[in-house]
């Protein structure tokens, strides 16, 4: 799940026993006004394959200030793209930055060690106890919850305590009696690390004791540099900063009622900084700010937003803006099931992360300096994920957040070297990683929406920019023969599906705007789907430049760079979600294509064929719940007339894929895609095909759910008699009136309303 095709493999265990993430039947229900925020456990996604992190931070803010158990090099890095994996049995330090549940990574940013008693300039390893500065821990000790995070570290007897606003990071460190204190700051480190990552870092500590600086780093987006500012609530009593590199350095003194000696910043690719403050008596607070811009911008951010030290008032005002945030859905259940809902809800809201300063400073896609005018700047945009379920979600939860993230695309598209709409870029700065140009369809899902307060005429120059730049993907040949020749670019028959899925997204929008001639040029390209089907073998293919079927084929196979992204026949042959009729008609008619979707479903599949590519997890049969091209396969029986097949499938991944465990996400979360598959199936409903302003109808997990949407109206769920005994839909009304299709109007969603279901123990067949 947006892994570049870099990575070398790890296998990831599968979820296929877990436990059922919704106990319908026995607990009590939780009272109506129980906080959201209180049922969210940020443990969940932690460990195995789910790649999330359980720090501090509010909803998609600028800063993530969470423990790292490892910052590994590129050839081990997988398990640790947010830095923590839950079964790691000692933290290295707190960084400011992290992706949540992506597959691939970089940040970890400003990384900071409270250390008591002697202080160790390396991590050290984690199997010999005490050979660096990282310390054991034990869960026990931890308190993960949203905006705030707390643990002890064993090794030197500190309670360490996080929070955070928009661009700053909080910190409270309880240090022993007895033993000095000391804050290590190591600018070396970074998630996904290796030698000479780091190209330059700047350290300074000036007269009023502020440490600020500057690192760039040749990582994910190359180039990129990163600043910040840090206060301290007490006076250094001393200090040193390190060039480990060359080996020197630089110490000052000062006390209370002193002001430290001030030194030139210290410039090298190997930085320290080791910060004393004596035999403290109260605890140690720090905040932390961040700039993707300059270091003074860091010290303008941590002044604007760092006007006081009261950790409590800064705890409960990220709670606070948590709780806003997830209100916009209440959902009442057992504590288990709204555990699982208001998580997967807390996930879906930690990207896009604003990545602009106070003043309105950003950096583009070409390093330089911008300034938004009348939005805020939001990137970090893995985009063959969230385009299929997150975004559309958002767009109908908050169109004003949604707005601002449209306004962000078209400020990158504008600013970018080729004129191009975000692929999957974070902090302005792109990676080129994975296949498309799904920004599209997430700027034409939202206009279809409704969403607006953005420019429709720039977005749509940029969009058919993407759509159009030859050298980005093999478009040329896409343009000129409708398909991606495989002998000329990896991954053909992927890219040329998803060209055309993107191409019709396109259209949509145009044709929605009276752009009739734009709308016609891509609703043909949109067919281009047509010229990797394979007759012959029932399958999407790869062709090459002479028209022939890339051989050998075997339909099992799966690598990187080859015919497929991330997935083989098996998985990518579903995936025309612009005209599942054509597809159905071509796969030999309702009867067969139903066969074939159950013959994917339970199939006998060893998870050892996919050891060398990692992010193909969640195994049902060759079903990969933990990868993206597959999230709308269990949907399709619906457009083939057996929407009770889809809710047995529906209960079958519910129940095997997502758990109230650490490793409960049966593969990367992506930034928020997979909890938001969870959020739209546990309502009842699903975008196949993000703007068709179009819902398949599967089968709810929860049974009453408020939909707050962002335009004013309220969307209901209800479900008499839902329990495990009552699997299937017996019956659907639409306010009041019977629905007979399983299928449900984007518009009839955002007028309000609600949509109701009577449960049943057998498929009405």
């Amino acid at each position: 799940m947006a892994l570049c095709r870099l990575a070398r493999s790890f296998l990831v265990a599968t979820l296929l026993s877990g436990t059922a993430p919704l106990a319908m039947a026995a607990p009590a229900m939780v009272p109506a006004d129980a906080s959201p925020a209180s049922a969210v456990d940020p443990r969940i996604g932690t460990g195995g394959a789910g790649h999330t992190y359980p720090g501090a931070t509010v909803p998609f803010g600028m800063i993530q200030l969470s423990p790292d158990t490892a910052m590994t090099d590129f050839h081990h890095s997988y398990a640790w793209a947010a830095g923590y994996q839950y079964d790691d049995p000692t933290i290295m330090g707190f960084s400011h930055t992290h992706f949540s549940g992506a597959g691939h990574s970089d940040l970890g940013d400003v990384l900071v060690m409270p250390i008591a008693g002697d202080v160790r300039l390396e991590p050290g390893d984690a199997a010999i106890p005490e050979s660096g500065y990282r310390s054991r821990f034990r869960h026990a000790t931890e308190i993960e919850k949203p905006g705030y995070y707390a643990v002890t570290l064993d090794d030197y007897r500190i309670r360490a305590e996080l929070t955070a606003s928009r661009r700053v990071g909080w910190h409270r460190y309880t240090f022993p009696k007895g033993k000095p204190a000391h804050l290590l700051l190591d600018l070396r480190p970074s998630i996904y690390d290796y030698p000479g990552k780091v190209l330059w870092a700047r350290l300074h500590v000036s007269a009023d004791g502020t440490v600020s600086g500057c690192r760039t780093t040749r990582g994910w987006a190359p180039g990129r540099t990163l600043c910040f500012a840090m206060h301290f609530s007490r006076p250094m009593v001393g200090r040193t900063l390190y060039d480990r590199e060359t080996k020197v350095a630089y110490r000052g003194f000062g006390g209370p009622g002193n002001h430290p000696v001030d030194h030139e910043a210290q410039n090298g690719r190997e930085l320290e900084g080791v910060f004393d403050f004596g035999h403290l008596k109260e605890p140690l607070l720090v905040k932390t700010s961040i700039s993707p811009v300059s270091e003074e911008n860091a010290i303008a951010n941590l002044d604007g937003e760092g006007q006081d030290w009261n950790f409590e008032a800064r705890r409960k005002a990220a709670l606070e803006a948590w709780d806003k945030a997830l209100s916009v859905i209440d959902m009442q259940g057992t504590a288990d099931q709204r555990t699982q809902f208001y998580t997967a809800l807390y996930h879906v809201m930690l990207a896009p992360t604003l990545s602009m300063d106070a003043n309105g400073d950003f950096t583009g896609p070409d390093y330089q300096r911008h300034r938004a005018d009348g939005f805020e700047f939001y990137s970090t945009w893995s985009m063959w994920d969230v385009y299929r379920a997150q975004q559309p979600l958002l767009a109908i939860l908050r169109p004003d957040m949604s707005s601002h993230f449209i306004r962000s695309l078209i400020a990158s598209q504008q600013t970018s070297p080729f004129g191009l709409l975000p692929v999957w870029a974070y902090q302005g700065l792109e990676t080129w990683c994975m296949i498309g140009y799904h920004a599209v369809p997430v700027i034409a899902d939202a206009y279809l929406a409704g969403v607006r307060g953005f420019d429709a005429e720039a977005a749509l120059k940029g969009m058919i920019r993407s759509a159009t730049y030859g050298p980005y993907g093999d478009l040329t040949d896409y343009m000129k023969i409708g398909y991606v020749p495989i002998d000329k670019e990896a991954e053909g028959g992927s890219k040329t599906l998803e060209y055309a899925y993107d191409d019709w997204a396109l259209a949509r929008m145009a044709r929605a705007m009276g752009k009739t001639d734009v709308a016609r040029t891509f609703e043909k390209r949109s067919d281009n789907w047509r010229k990797v089907w394979d007759p012959k073998t029932d399958f999407m293919r790869a062709r090459l430049s002479s028209g022939d079927f890339h051989t050998p084929f075997t339909p099992a196979a799966a690598a990187y760079g080859s015919d497929y992204t991330e997935g083989n026949a098996w998985q990518y042959s579903w995936y025309v979600p612009q005209n599942i009729p054509a597809l159905i008609k071509v796969m030999g008619g309702r009867e067969k294509f139903i066969a074939r979707i159950d013959e994917l479903f339970d199939a006998k599949v060893d998870p050892a064929i996919f050891r060398n590519v990692e992010d193909i997890s969640g195994l049902i049969g060759w079903y990969a719940h933990g990868n993206e091209p597959d999230h709308h396969v269990a949907y399709l029986y619906d457009y083939a007339g057996a929407p009770w097949k889809t809710q047995q499938r529906l209960t079958q991944i519910m129940q095997t894929q997502y758990a109230l465990r650490p490793d409960g996400l049966a593969g990367n979360d992506d930034l928020g895609q997979m909890s938001a598959w969870y959020l739209f199936t546990a309502m009842g409903f699903y975008p196949v095909a993000p703007a068709s302003q179009e819902y398949a109808i599967g089968r709810p997990f929860v049974s009453h759910a408020v939909i707050h949407l962002g335009n004013g109206h309220d969307f209901t769920v209800t479900a008499d008699n839902l329990d495990d005994a009552h699997p299937y839909v017996g019956q659907m009304t639409l306010n009041g009136q019977p629905l007979t299709a399983p299928f449900l109007r984007q518009q009839d969603v955002l007028a309000g309303g609600e949509l109701h279901f009577v449960m049943q123990s057998q498929p009405p067949v």
